[in-house]
């Protein structure tokens, strides 16, 4: 199976009360560890690549890399999805790249501006068979080069249901990721956080049938913090998004939900365990093969939450 979007998938899993993993890949071992847990699962996928994974790895290699994944994995539907475009020339790029989804954020700005670039990259994508992300609000905290508002500040710049309706009516985008509490990277929040799911409740009977996306969603796993701590790291303090909030959300209108900050921490808190009980070793695959396996069952828990686990065939 070639790389499809997200039209079919959304549409299932409105229809099916789940939601769709977004997984970031950065190198070949994350992808790895990703795409053999939706296949044992036999899950669809949305695998991201941030404008950071493009400098980091050189899209031509990241490509490869899915390319086979997809060559290898005929029966499970995945998309290859650009995360958080800023401008309209990255987005260009990617759809010249072959994407099958690109994400353009331009939340930052004023709501009118951010309507004209959606629109924008809008009509480019949907002229090449693309489909569009678009985002509304902001999030809080920071990821790669990726800033949202201080944490402290996040109720404050939630999505508002009135312009949601507004902007989808006229920017003609296929997806809308929404403000509702959730913030990027592993410290997320200071106390307990209690998400706005009467927004995204609000939204998705305001926009009846339309997906919905929640970034900032990972959820900082205790067992991954602890491993961190223990074997050298320093991350006390870092707390997620409470899975059980995630299951809320996904019973509304919620269809996609971006995890990254949790694919990292797997790996390298496999890593550096290995280091601190095998300080001799020196073999990377000796420690990204464990790391690689940490992903996969962090990855196959989190479909079981997203409830996406065992939907391939529908959504294909």
């Amino acid at each position: 199976m070639a790389l499809v979007d997200t039209r079919k998938m959304f549409d299932s899993a409105l229809k099916g009360g789940y939601a769709i993993g977004g997984f970031n890949v950065n190198n070949m071992e994350i992808t790895q560890g990703i795409v053999s847990a939706v296949a044992e699962e036999k899950a669809p996928l949305i695998l991201q690549v941030s404008r950071g994974a493009r400098a980091y790895a050189s899209m031509a290699y990241l490509k490869a890399i899915i390319d086979a994944a997809v060559a290898e994995n005929p029966n499970i539907p995945m998309v290859l999805h650009l995360d958080h475009g800023d401008t309209f020339e990255t987005c260009k790029q990617s759809i010249d790249d072959g994407f099958t989804s690109v994400m353009i954020d331009a939340s930052s700005r004023p709501f009118e501006e951010n309507i004209k670039v959606t629109k924008g990259v809008v009509e480019y994508a949907h002229d090449n068979n693309v489909v569009v992300e678009a985002e509304l609000g902001q999030l809080g905290g920071i990821e790669e080069d990726v800033a949202g508002v201080s944490s402290d500040d996040v109720s404050e710049h939630l999505t508002d249901p009135d312009e949601a309706v507004e902007f989808v009516e006229r920017t003609g985008c296929d997806s809308l990721a929404v403000a509702c509490g959730t913030s990027h990277g592993a410290y997320k929040f200071k106390s307990e956080p209690k998400l706005a799911l009467d927004v995204i409740q609000e939204i998705g009977e305001r926009l009846p049938g339309f997906p919905l996306v929640m970034h900032g969603s990972s959820s900082v796993l205790k067992e991954f913090k602890d491993l961190i701590n223990k074997y050298g790291g320093d991350m006390p303090d870092a707390m997620g998004v409470p899975e059980s909030a995630i299951s809320e959300a996904v019973k509304m209108t919620v269809c996609k939900v971006n995890i990254d900050t949790d694919l990292r921490m797997a790996m390298t808190a496999k890593v550096r365990q290995v280091f601190a009980e095998k300080p001799r070793e020196f073999d990377p695959r000796k420690y990204l093969g464990p790391a690689r396996e940490a992903i996969k069952a962090m990855v196959k828990h989190k479909l079981h939450i997203l409830g996406c686990a065992g939907k391939a065939a529908e959504c294909s």
